[in-house]
């Protein structure tokens, strides 16, 4: 029997085995209609159908109501950057947006809105800062939620909920009451940890999330935006990038990335069938307690995240050395522990432990830590 090989890239990202076990099944015929799904028109009634029930089945998942436009886009998140302010920024005569930085993709998000309004910030973990005793490291940090500097004028706020790259997670959202900008809605980048958890969208104006952390391949972007939202596309908004339009066609304005919205399709009737997102979230939990509890178990191991803010999806750790981190990623991967090297930014080491890793990868993980502590410590 050959080596278990186990995942943990940040994304493109590990599937669950039974979705590519069904879309293998599934290529060259999907449900007897003679075609792959990758060679139907993307008007087609076949078609329609997958993207109407993988559009219903987010909905239960997310509890979301039809005051909410579902759609699948294309860009990324990324995109989305851009595509955000072209559609949201103008809602208010201000033409502004407030944007809270807590890492490499929120800082991203920011500069990409300031090409289309003012885009402020209201928040930002840019500097070391001591918490309770503890010297943390600028973007390892996050400002308290109730000292954000929310501008009433602002055609929403904006804040990723988890950066991938250095394992930020902001799990709790602001009150928006409390900050003096009750009117001003939420638009989140939820990209690392959507479905992995419940989230209240009706408390938010819009959420998005690029597809190849939990929910799919790379290609398709998740949009979900309140629909008195829209309407405020800004006048050079190309028509393909109007969520009037997209919502409009419900996500067939133009021809969309089909065969991802199809295995996206297949994770959302996965998740239902395991119970849905409160039965994912004790699964995560399980992981990443049991891999932080063995990073905190010693001091060969680090993680510089504030604790009450570290991820469950993305778990980053640093060694005593470069040489000895190279190391560690070497011996790893022999032992078929896949795509643990961190961020070209940051360095170090990072476990991306998303719905699809099972505990038992998990486990593999841990035990390999202690033999390395052992033999290396």
């Amino acid at each position: 029997m050959g080596t278990q090989f186990w995942n943990f890239s940040a994304g493109p990202a590990v599937l669950p085995k039974p979705v590519l076990e069904q879309a293998a099944a599934e290529m060259l015929d999907w449900r007897g209609c003679g075609m792959s799904v990758m060679e139907m028109s993307h008007r087609g009634a076949e078609f329609t159908q997958i993207c109407d029930e993988a559009e219903d089945d987010l909905r239960t998942l997310l509890g979301i109501s039809d005051d909410y436009a579902v759609m699948f886009m294309q860009g990324g998140a990324t995109a989305e950057n851009a595509i955000v302010p072209m559609n949201l920024i103008a809602r208010n005569a201000s033409n502004s947006a407030d944007y809270v930085l807590t890492g490499s993709w929120s800082v991203k998000s920011h500069k990409e809105a300031s090409r289309y309004g003012t885009a402020r910030v209201a928040a930002a973990a840019d500097t070391e800062r001591q918490i309770d005793g503890v010297s943390y490291n600028p973007w390892c940090w996050v400002p308290p939620l109730d000292s954000w500097r929310v501008q009433a004028d602002a055609s929403y706020l904006h804040y990723c909920s988890n950066e991938t790259i250095g394992g930020v997670e902001i799990a709790q959202m602001p009150d928006m009451q409390a900050l003096g900008a009750p009117d001003v809605p939420l638009v989140l980048d939820a990209s690392s940890h959507f479905l992995s958890r419940p989230l209240d969208v009706s408390k938010t104006g819009m959420v998005y999330a690029g597809a190849q952390k939990n929910a799919g391949p790379a290609g398709v972007t998740m949009v979900i935006v309140r629909r008195d939202m829209l309407g405020h596309a800004l006048p050079y908004t190309p028509t393909a990038f109007d969520y009037v339009n997209v919502a409009k066609e419900r996500s067939r304005f133009n021809t969309p990335p089909s065969y991802g919205i199809y295995i996206c399709g297949l994770v959302f009737k996965w998740l239902l069938q395991l119970g849905g997102l409160a039965e994912i979230e004790k699964h995560n939990l399980a992981k990443s307690q049991a891999l932080y509890a063995q990073i905190d178990s010693s001091d060969f191991y680090t993680n510089p995240i504030q604790p009450a803010f570290r991820s469950r999806m993305n778990v980053p750790f640093t060694l005593a050395s470069d040489t000895l981190t190279s190391q560690f990623l070497k011996e790893s991967a022999q032992h078929g522990l896949l795509a643990l090297k961190g961020h070209k930014s940051v360095g170090g080491v990072r476990a991306s432990i998303y719905n699809a890793m099972p505990m038992e990868g998990v486990t593999t993980l841990i035990d390999f830590m202690k033999e390395f502590e052992r033999k290396h410590g």
